[in-house]
């Protein structure tokens, strides 16, 4: 308990919104952050004079050190005090967006970027926490609207506001436009935050360091298979080997040690905790995927301005936050399992939409898709974090969350590097299929090249055939999210039947 909890009542008004002004434009500034850089990334990749697939290190990298430092930051509350987090994490977030605007090369933005990611684990779980210890009861449910409401509306407002950045300006505004919101968000957590009380406990490091070495190399070994041809190079053998060893080691360390550790195994005792984790690990690959393909493909093959990608792709999120609306409600009359049923059937149907997808389209093809996806992504999210929860003993719930969090951005982090790499080999494949039927011999290709085809025109022809491979290769993505979301449905029976329907959902970033 801290003593946040018991001051609630005596913290004035004024001091109160500054604290909940602070916490919230903290918690939009990193949820912001998971998509604001997707619609930058063909000028990034521009900038580095990278490969599609090196970029996907960007947003990998990001995501795998929030998922490894987020069970950290509650013990890191706990040990040094929750004002103190906050500070170092806002302090810590703004300083890496800085770097991240000034990075030279792709290596600088990848490190600044996992800077990034380990800074701003611990805000939105925390940030939570701190609003419900200064508000009194009566009041909780405005602040949590208001928290709710930052935290949907940064993937909403990213791809929009990513592209406006970096069309009237340049990609790196991307980064630049959190510099002077954390340094406001500092100053007012800095006099404002109410101090908490600490406590000595044992952390588990062994557990920690074990799941970390087996995340990265890991996520090294998705990111650079493509580049080093997977199992052909020696590199991917030692990283393989080295995520095995790590993964045994955290397994065994778990199930065997009787003292503190990282994770509580008693988690994956419960039913619906171990369902609800892996629908939520298929929530993030489909929905981070996709948006890590669209804004490449509308950038690169159908030539769209950047500003135009992000405003096309932002009604993804405002099918979201509707959906958030009208949950609740849905809950209190059907069976929550239903609801997520529903949830992952509209996701494929969204992704079969995108199948369609050819370079001869309108936005509204891409708005429409967009929009399903994202009322079928909140229709899962939501009512899984409630069922989940419903059954887990309230003494696991904190770490639940954790889990949960690691659960998606680990599920996130892996299909962005298939995805990216799919579409690579898939765009040769492809390019070779068709280009075979390319022939002075075929009597098609007379009316089209003429009769003796110039340098200049085999050039365009074949620029013709690439772009046409690439679009069948992310059809072949979008293909696989169809797959991935059809095969979840049969996921919600592992759901206890007669989960309370009001429970609880737990906080998950």
């Amino acid at each position: 308990m801290t003593d946040g909890a018991h001051a609630a009542l005596e913290i004035d008004g004024p001091r109160r919104t500054l604290i909940l002004l602070s916490l919230t434009a903290a918690t939009m500034m990193q949820t912001l952050d998971n998509t604001i850089a997707n619609v930058a990334l063909p000028r990034m990749q521009g900038s580095f004079s990278a490969t599609q697939d090196q970029m996907a290190w960007v947003l990998t990298s990001y995501i795998i050190a929030a998922a490894i430092m987020i069970p950290l930051s509650g013990w890191l509350a706990g040990r040094i005090g929750r004002k103190q987090v906050f500070l170092f994490s806002v302090a810590g977030f703004t300083i890496a967006s800085m770097l991240c605007g000034l990075a030279q090369s792709l290596p600088q933005i990848v490190l600044a970027r996992l800077l990034q990611g380990m800074s701003g684990a611990a805000l939105v779980p925390l940030s939570q926490a701190a609003l419900l210890d200064i508000t009194p009861p009566a009041r909780q449910p405005r602040a949590m609207s208001l928290w709710a409401m930052a935290t949907s509306l940064g993937p909403i407002m990213g791809p929009a506001l990513g592209g406006w950045l970096t069309e009237n300006y340049n990609w790196r505004w991307v980064f630049f436009i959190n510099v002077p919101i954390g340094i406001l968000a500092f100053l007012g957590m800095a006099s404002s935050l109410p101090a908490t009380m600490t406590h000595n406990s044992r952390f588990d490091f062994f557990g920690f360091t074990s799941l970390s070495v087996g995340l990265g190399a890991l996520q090294l070994l998705l990111d650079r298979g493509q580049i080093k041809d997977w199992f052909g190079s020696t590199e991917i053998w030692i990283e393989a080997a080295i995520a095995l060893c790590a993964f045994y080691l955290f397994v065994v360390h778990m199930l065997t040690t009787t003292g503190q550790r990282f994770i509580n195994p008693a988690l994956f005792k419960d039913r619906n905790f171990v369902a609800g984790s892996m629908v939520f690990f298929v929530v993030g690959l489909v929905m981070f995927a996709t948006l890590a393909l669209l804004p490449t493909m509308l950038e690169n093959l159908m030539s769209f301005p950047v500003l135009t990608t992000g405003l096309v792709t932002a009604p993804r999120g405002v099918g979201s936050v509707l959906a958030l609306l009208v949950i609740p409600r849905l809950m209190s009359k059907f069976d929550t399992r239903l609801i997520v049923g529903a949830g992952f059937a509209l996701t494929a149907l969204a992704a079969w939409q995108m199948t369609g997808f050819d370079l001869q389209m309108g936005i509204s093809t891409i708005v429409w898709s967009g929009f399903a996806q994202g009322v079928g992504v909140s229709l899962v999210f939501l009512p899984v974090a409630s069922l989940a929860f419903a059954t887990l003993s309230p003494a696991l719930r904190n770490e639940g969350a954790s889990v949960f969090s690691l659960m998606r951005n680990m599920g996130a982090s892996i299909g962005i590097s298939i995805v990216v790499t799919l579409v690579t080999r898939n765009t040769q494949i492809a390019h070779a299929s068709l280009a075979g039927h390319v022939s002075y011999y075929n009597p098609a290709m007379h009316s089209i090249t003429g009769a003796l085809p110039g340098l200049r025109t085999l050039t365009e022809l074949n620029a013709t055939v690439t772009q046409q491979a690439a679009m069948i290769a992310y059809n072949d993505d979008f293909q696989m999210m169809l797959v991935l979301s059809l095969a979840a449905i049969p996921l919600v029976l592992l759901f206890r039947k007669g989960a309370r329907k009001q429970a609880e959902p737990a906080a998950v970033d």
